[in-house]
């Protein structure tokens, strides 16, 4: 554990802004693992990426079963800011192209649109109410050197058929907020905002009818392999299976998985609502849009507006995990939200709360098998855009595992190389934080 034991503690409830509406949710029966039981595929991890991967591994008749820590939607899954849009890398579409070429940068585009497309499919299919809000993402530059990246990303859409569009600062304003830092934006129409945890729920449940079974508040202690078979040892049973999932993303067990140790960085984000907002604040900073928003400082602010006129506000900095770090990094993000909307100075939060994303070395995401035994899948590193990337990559882990053949792109194949002395891994954190705040103030 590389933070505060107190963010791997299942046994707490977060204090979340979703976690308030789980009891106005459909539940989820998901007793925990009471004796030794068999399947084909055990799936480690009880969020958007192992619900995915058995939902499609029940529908197409391979028993599946999920062992999670917590409650299902415990972790990143259920409690995310309900971002459901283009993205899952720290690299930038300029920087994907110099590093892996033109192809495979537009491959890899291509699976991030797909994610949101599938998130939807999925929620027609399977009768699951997101609660979305859009349709559309919006990204401010909060500086004008910043809007190149955006006609980038921009280009990159429109080569793919999405109709992104680069807004003025005027346009900005009249179609979507009023705030003391922007200098235009992106406006993606592929991609909207949902209830994570209503989601996750609904993602569940639809593994369920599909034939898949689950096991919340219960953790895997221990992993044996032999004869061919994998032993999952829980507090009430062994769960034994041919094949495994890993799909843990930020809470990876490294304990558990000696090959994939030191790769993931783990790192805190944070997020707060307010109380509902009235129509004089929200006139105050010409809130027209409940469309999600991010700005594209290295120390990302992330926004939106929520059914009931919250807003939700998130960003980063935490380093520690320790309890006393959740109310300073309120107070930042309190700091940082007045900052952008004067007129919101003063105005209480409701809720405040974290969790952890999941980035790699290469800033890319990882999905596949170990080359040490191809019984073993895992996807990881999500880089904050977990919504729509790890459904798709837990529904593509229960296809590849039912026998279809994939072909990923170079920035998902393979392991991404350890995180030198991983040891040090928060230390590396720091510098990147610190790294942030210097690349935020250049032109």
């Amino acid at each position: 554990m590389l933070f505060h034991p107190a963010i791997h503690d299942t046994s707490a409830t977060v204090d979340s802004f979703w976690e308030s509406e789980r009891p106005g949710l459909e539940r989820v029966d998901a007793a925990p693992l009471a004796r030794d039981e068999t399947t084909d595929v055990a799936i480690i991890g009880g969020g958007y990426c192992g619900l995915a991967a058995a939902r499609v591994l029940a529908m197409r008749g391979i028993a599946a079963r999920v062992l999670e820590a917590g409650e299902i939607g415990w972790g990143a899954s259920g409690r995310n800011g309900g971002f459901c849009s283009i993205g899952a890398s720290f690299l930038g579409p300029l920087e994907q192209r110099g590093i892996f070429g033109e192809q495979e940068t537009l491959a890899f585009y291509r699976i991030l649109a797909d994610s949101v497309r599938l998130v939807s499919a999925i929620a027609g299919e399977e009768g699951i109410d997101l609660q979305a809000q859009g349709p559309g993402v919006w990204t401010f530059a909060h500086r004008p050197s910043r809007l190149k990246e955006l006609e980038a990303q921009a280009s990159i859409g429109q080569q793919l058929g999405i109709a992104s569009r680069i807004v003025t600062p005027a346009a900005f304003a009249q179609e979507a907020f009023a705030c003391t830092e922007q200098a235009g934006g992106l406006f993606e129409p592929l991609g909207f905002g949902l209830h994570p945890l209503a989601y996750c729920l609904g993602l569940a449940r639809a593994a369920q009818r599909r034939g898949a079974r689950l096991h919340a508040h219960s953790r895997v202690t221990a992993w044996q392999r032999e004869a061919g078979v994998h032993r999952l040892r829980t507090q009430g049973g062994v769960l034994t299976a041919r094949r495994v999932i890993v799909a843990t993303n930020g809470w990876l067990p490294e304990d558990l998985v000696p090959e994939l140790a030191g790769r993931v960085l783990p790192i805190m984000s944070n997020i707060t609502t307010t109380v509902p907002l009235s129509d004089a604040l929200l006139a105050a900073q010409q809130m027209k849009t409940q469309a999600p928003a991010a700005n594209t400082r290295a120390h990302l602010a992330y926004l939106r507006l929520l059914p009931g006129r919250q807003l939700l506000f998130g960003g980063r900095g935490d380093t520690t995990g320790r309890p006393a770090g959740l109310g300073a990094m309120q107070r930042l993000l309190e700091k940082r939200r007045s900052a952008l909307f004067p007129a919101l100075t003063g105005v209480e939060t409701s809720h405040s709360w974290r969790g952890l994303i999941a980035a790699t070395r290469r800033l890319t995401p990882a999905l596949g098998t170990l080359p040490s035994d191809p019984s073993i899948a895992y996807a990881f590193g999500c880089h904050g855009n977990g919504v729509a990337f790890m459904t798709w990559a837990g529904d593509a882990l229960g296809r590849m595992l039912s026998g279809e053949r994939l072909a990923l792109p170079a920035q998902l194949s393979g392991l991404p190389d350890r995180f030198p002395i991983p040891a040090l891994r928060l230390w590396y954190l720091r510098l990147m934080l610190l790294r942030a705040l210097v690349e935020d103030r250049m032109d």
